[in-house]
């Protein structure tokens, strides 16, 4: 346990200035976005009131209250969103490959620890996951702070104030990064969770049996997918619904740990036996 908490330490320490950098573009490009879209709401408001005399309860009636919905759906908010995910998902990729980068490859270094070489895949998989719920608990902070902001940039009568859970259930995608439910929460990023293994196994194929490993990698993909994805394809087969949603769960459930335990044992199988240096 003691190895493979080292491990883990490890591997978000190399990505540490990485990951700082992503924090620091979210949290400034929120922010800033929040104060850009507030007064170019006021702005806009002064000139159709002021410029075109046009009476307060008809510029509402046509323009609406500002709130936080209008600030997260724009690019300012979003875009580091889907960055960090981008960065995220590349480092997915990057995590392994870097190690065999290099005339002394790090990987033999890592293989030769005094520990099983599945806590090696289990660190990665491990910092990923806690990278992203790093990520997330930023944006739970960024939320209420921007809510703030715009208190203090739009007068009370042109702004509509919500709750934390009202932004993110109005947004078109906050509420899949930050479910309403433990449930829902574990069902998310089980998913990822069950993602990020898969494609660590696909690697691990490339890097057993190259060229035609590639080749397995994506067949295996496929296969995951497909397990995973069993019921959907079955209803969608016969056009018709059998499962009742809380059956469906349970069917997911087992069907995510089942791929989960699949990856891991063939990755075992693969770093033990096949993975050369």
């Amino acid at each position: 346990m003691k190895s493979y908490l080292k491990l883990v330490n490890f591997e978000i320490s190399r990505f540490m200035k990485i990951y700082l950098v992503l924090i620091g573009i979210t949290i400034l490009s929120q922010l800033i976005g929040v104060i850009v879209v507030a007064k170019n709401y006021v702005a806009n408001a002064n000139e159709v009131i002021y410029v075109d005399s046009m009476p307060l309860e008809q510029f509402i009636e046509q323009y609406g209250k500002m709130n936080m919905t209008a600030v997260v759906e724009t690019l300012w908010f979003a875009g580091p969103i889907a960055l960090c995910a981008a960065a995220l998902i590349f480092y997915i990729f990057f995590i392994w490959y870097r190690d065999w980068v290099g005339k002394n490859t790090f990987i033999y270094r890592l293989f030769m620890l005094p520990t099983a070489r599945l806590n090696v895949l289990l660190s990665k998989a491990t910092a990923i996951f806690l990278m992203v719920l790093g990520l997330i608990s930023i944006q739970l902070i960024l939320l209420p702070i921007g809510s703030m902001l715009l208190k203090w940039n739009v007068s009370m009568d042109f702004r509509a104030d919500m709750t934390i859970r009202e932004i993110i259930n109005n947004s078109h995608y906050l509420f899949i990064l930050i479910p309403d439910s433990f449930i829902q929460f574990v069902i998310n990023y089980g998913i990822g969770f069950m993602v990020v293994f898969v494609l660590f196994t696909a690697i691990l194929m490339e890097r057993s049996f190259r060229w035609s490993g590639i080749l397995l990698g994506i067949v295996y993909c496929v296969i995951a997918a497909v397990v995973f994805l069993a019921p959907f394809i079955y209803e969608i087969g016969f056009q018709a619904s059998f499962f009742y949603p809380m059956e469906l769960l349970v069917i997911e459930t087992i069907l995510g740990m089942l791929v989960i335990a699949m990856s891991i044992l063939i990755s075992s199988f693969l770093l033990n036996k096949k993975v050369s240096v």
